[in-house]
């Protein structure tokens, strides 16, 4: 499986000049713990996470000059979201994205096709591949071969410990495999056998 396959979209981003109350808001209405931070052309610049605002809530920036000065209140996402950006392309397999995260101790990558920030994976959502019911397997399986159907049920899926079996009638062995590969794309699918 690839990035694009599990990234939320669209993505929800803010601007480096956005106020860090704007940007707190954002991720508490959209329960979402992280959000691409986008310079005035809508470049990728930095990341903001809920950790970051919780900090800012809490911390102020230093006084350079005067070292023992409290320093200004944080009042920007560019005062304290993090700049050194771990992004991966769209293509990318999921595996580098769980390794990008494990190497470089964040909880989401921004997903990017050229310079467009195009979704976001947390790790929850990795998680949640490795936590999927036979029951959630079988309606995302049923569903895919539905639609390849032309909304109609032409064929039945069962799961049963990421085993899925399929029945039904096809027209030829190319619209056999068809269906065997439609249902190896579910997250969660183990074996598929079909007749």
């Amino acid at each position: 499986m690839h990035a694009a396959d599990v990234m939320t979209r669209p993505v929800l981003s803010v601007r480096a000049d956005d106020h860090v109350e704007q940007a707190a808001a954002l991720l508490a209405n959209n329960n979402v713990t992280a959000a691409p931070v986008l310079d005035r052309q809508g470049e990728l610049v930095g990341i903001v996470s809920e950790g970051d605002l919780l900090r800012a809530r809490v911390v102020h920036v230093p006084d350079p000059v005067h070292a023992n000065a409290p320093g200004p209140a944080v009042r920007f996402v560019s005062d304290v979201m993090t700049r050194d950006v771990v992004a991966l392309p769209a293509a990318a397999d999921l595996s580098a994205v769980a390794e990008a995260m494990l190497a470089h101790h964040v909880h989401s990558v921004p997903i990017v096709d050229a310079d467009e920030v195009v979704g976001i994976i947390c790790r929850h959502d990795l998680l949640r591949l490795y936590v999927r019911t036979d029951d959630r397997v079988q309606w995302d399986v049923q569903r895919r071969l539905d639609q390849y159907a032309g909304d109609e049920r032409i064929w039945t899926a069962t799961v049963h410990n990421g085993a899925v079996e399929i029945s039904g009638e096809y027209v030829d062995e190319v619209q056999h495999k068809v269906v065997e590969v439609l249902a190896r794309t579910v997250p969660g699918v183990d074996a598929v056998r079909s007749h």
